[in-house]
């Protein structure tokens, strides 16, 4: 019986090398970890070991957070995944998708916003007839002259 050279690898990981895997801070897993994203076991010498299955779902949170997800949003899809396996392809696509929907009014807000920023003169005068951003349609006019959107320091 001939024996493989290859190792391998461990099944649990330390803080440190899914930082290394990741690239993110270990202060970075630790939040996550605080916000319930991702689980981690304690050793018998009380450090942290996580399982393979966290790289994939790190990337899976890294991903969403680069198009805008809140963190809620994310833990709330993520709860709803089998524990104990890497998210799958099939996984993503669902995630996505209960996203899709959210990003696509997001984007179109800010693309109405972008195409009324040039009206903007950003003086602070909150009563400009076409002040798209913080009096829209001059509603502010009708409780007087001078700035009313903003609170009084």
């Amino acid at each position: 019986m001939a024996e493989s050279g290859a190792r391998r690898p461990p099944r649990e990981l330390s803080v440190g090398e899914v930082a290394a895997r990741s690239g993110l801070a270990v202060s970075a897993l630790h939040f996550y970890e605080a916000k319930g994203l991702i689980r981690a076991e304690r050793s018998a010498g009380n450090q942290r070991r996580y399982p393979r299955e966290v790289l994939r779902r790190v990337a899976v949170i890294k991903a969403a957070q680069h198009t805008g997800i809140p963190l809620a949003e994310i833990r709330a899809a993520l709860d709803g995944l089998p524990e104990g396996r890497s998210p799958t392809a099939a996984d993503w696509r669902a995630l996505s998708a209960r996203w899709r929907a959210a990003l696509d009014a997001r984007i179109a807000r800010l693309q109405r916003l972008r195409d009324q920023l040039d009206d903007c003169i950003g003086c602070g005068c909150l009563s400009l007839e076409t002040c798209p951003l913080r009096n829209p349609d001059d509603i502010a006019a009708q409780d007087g002259p001078g700035s009313r959107l903003l609170k009084a320091e």
